[in-house]
C-alpha cells in the first residue's frame, strides 16, 4: 500500500523528490534575483537586496518601523539601519503618523515610487511568461491554491 508522500503516484523515488518548501522558494528567489537585476539595470543600482526587500514591505500609504521589521523578520535597530540608508538615498522619508503624532511613517518617495513600477513590469512579465508556460488555467490554480494556503500560513495577512 503506497502511503503519502512517497512519490509512488509520479514515479519518483524519494531521493529524486525535492521538498515542497523548497519548490515553494525556488520560483520567489527567480523572481526576487530577476527584479532586481531589472532594477539595478533601470538605474537603481546603489541599493542592496537587504535593502529592497524591507523597501518591498512598506504599505502604499506608509509603514511603522516595528511592522517593517516584524515582516522582514530582523530587529528593529537592523531595519532601521536599512531605512535610514533609503532615506539617504532618496527612496524613503519619514512622515509624522496621522494616527498617533508619537509614531514616524515610512513613505515611498518620488525615486521609490519609480522603482516600484519597475518593479512591477518586471513581475507582470514573469508572470506572463509562468502563465504562458503553464496554461491560462494552471497559472490561475497556483494563485488561487497559495492564496488558500496564505490563509492559515501568513500571519500579516488581514
Amino acid at each position: 500500500m503506497d502511503q503519502v508522500g512517497d512519490g509512488a503516484e509520479s514515479g519518483m523515488d524519494d531521493e529524486q523528490r525535492v521538498d515542497l518548501g523548497v519548490l515553494l522558494f525556488i520560483p520567489y528567489r527567480y523572481t526576487e534575483d530577476r527584479i532586481f537585476r531589472a532594477l539595478q539595470d533601470a538605474g537603481f543600482d546603489d541599493w542592496t537586496l537587504a535593502q529592497c526587500r524591507v523597501f518591498q514591505r512598506i504599505a502604499p500609504d506608509g509603514s511603522r518601523l516595528t511592522d517593517l521589521a516584524d515582516q522582514a523578520q530582523m530587529t528593529k535597530q537592523s531595519a532601521g539601519v536599512l531605512v535610514d540608508q533609503l532615506e539617504r538615498l532618496g527612496y524613503v522619508r519619514r512622515v509624522p503618523d496621522p494616527a498617533d503624532g508619537r509614531a514616524r511613517l515610512i513613505v515611498i518617495e518620488e525615486r521609490g515610487r519609480r522603482a516600484v513600477e519597475v518593479a512591477a513590469a518586471t513581475l507582470d512579465e514573469i508572470y506572463s511568461q509562468w502563465k504562458t508556460y503553464l496554461g491560462t488555467r494552471n497559472f490561475g490554480l497556483l494563485h488561487q491554491i497559495l492564496d488558500q494556503l496564505r490563509e492559515i500560513t501568513d500571519p500579516y495577512e488581514r
